[in-house]
Order: C-alpha cells, then sequence, then structure tokens
C-alpha cells in the first residue's frame, strides 16, 4: 500500500538521513521527528556488538555475529556498512526497500560513510541533511553537559569533528542547530517539502490524466 497525500495521489518513500558531529543534535532532532512525524521510521542497523540491557532484537539492533554480517556484505544485502570501534553496524537492504514501497519514509542516523554509500546506491530516494553546531565552543559544552563520557573521549570527539565537518558540501541541505526548535521546524520543513517532490509521487501520471477526462466531457 502506497502512501497517499491529502490529494490521494499515491508516493514512494525516501530515506531521510541526519548526519552531525557527535553532540550537535541530531539525536535529538530524530527524536523530535519520529515522535512527530506519521508515516516515518527509523532504520534498524544489523550489528555485530553484544545487546546491551534494555535493547530489544528488531527494535534496536538486529544482532548477528561476524560471519552473518560478512555474509550479507558478500550477497548486497546491505545498503551501508561500516567498522566503530572494532564493531561491524550496517543497514539491511530488505526492510528499507519494502517500507520505499510501501510509501513509508526511513530515518537514517548515520555518518558521512554510510551517507556516501547510501548515495551511491540509492541516489534518487535519498535525502541528506547535516546539522551543525553554531560554533565549536558550543559543541565542546554541550559534550560536557550530557555528561556521559570522560575529557579525554570529548577531546577525541572534538577532534573527529574537524574530520567530520570537511564532508558538509556532500549534503543537500545544512542545517545550523544554534536553538533546537527552530533546527527541527527547518528539518521538518525540508522532510515536507521533499515528500512534495513530483519524482516521488507515484500516482502523479493518472491523476492527471483523470483531471484532463474530467475537463474534456
Amino acid at each position: 500500500m502506497v502512501a497517499s497525500g491529502f490529494d490521494g495521489v499515491e508516493r514512494r518513500g525516501l530515506m531521510f538521513v541526519l548526519s552531525s558531529p557527535s553532540g550537535a543534535g541530531k539525536t535529538t532532532l530524530s527524536r523530535m521527528l519520529l515522535e512527530r512525524e506519521p508515516g516515518l521510521k527509523m532504520s534498524v542497523s544489523a550489528t555485530t556488538r553484544q545487546m546491551r540491557p534494555g535493547e530489544v532484537e528488531g527494535r534496536d539492533y538486529y544482532f548477528v555475529d561476524k560471519q552473518t554480517f560478512e555474509k550479507m556484505v558478500e550477497q548486497g544485502e546491505l545498503l551501508e556498512w561500516a567498522t566503530v570501534f572494532d564493531n561491524l553496524y550496517g543497514t539491511p537492504r530488505a526492510p528499507v526497500e519494502a517500507a520505499l514501497s510501501a510509501g513509508q519514509d526511513v530515518l537514517f542516523d548515520i555518518d558521512w560513510q554510510g551517507t556516501q554509500q547510501l548515495h551511491q546506491k540509492a541516489s534518487v530516494d535519498v535525502v541528506r541533511v547535516f546539522i551543525l553546531p553554531p560554533s565549536a565552543a558550543d559543541l565542546e559544552k554541550r559534550l560536557h553537559t550530557r555528561a556521559q563520557d570522560s575529557d579525554e573521549v570529548i577531546r577525541g570527539r572534538m577532534s573527529r569533528a574537524t574530520h567530520e565537518l570537511s564532508h558538509w558540501a556532500e549534503y543537500d541541505y545544512i542545517v545550523i542547530n544554534q536553538n533546537v526548535d527552530d533546527a527541527f521546524a527547518e528539518v521538518q520543513s525540508i522532510l515536507k517539502a521533499e515528500r512534495l517532490k513530483r519524482e516521488r509521487r507515484t500516482g502523479l501520471t493518472e491523476f492527471v490524466r483523470k483531471l484532463q477526462r474530467q475537463l474534456e466531457k
């Protein structure tokens, strides 16, 4: 069942990617989108890391062993994958393609490397949004405020942010997260506009033909 807009025109889903340096607000914005945007669901990754307390198979991740993951890579079952802190992470192709065909949008919280792979394999379906902090000082302050990491880890995240920022021009949209509500409004506007793109509205041809037939009577 392909999703319909207010006018009844069927639509193919899209892959909505949010990327940012750690601490720039990507996770908060992702959560707000999932809470407030019907028809948007989070992509669930496969991973070789161990399940943590409270995590649920199929909701948080698909937990697999390294051999299974490598077989998925070989057989082209992943849209993107990467090694992060000695663990493998990747996006299974089948559930994403099923969602898109049904007119459902899929949200991705991935880095620039995963975004590149996704765009190479499915560029027409991908919308790339990069979230920037308003300043380096603000980014460091947010990392300290989270109180999740040691000073050494925070220095590492700040160092990686420099490299991550170098890929900003590869994205379709840039949002500067000075205020989270304003940033969310911008991200939400991007999603709504992309949903209305002609090439994604698969039922438009028949809709226009129907209009023409009505006008010809």
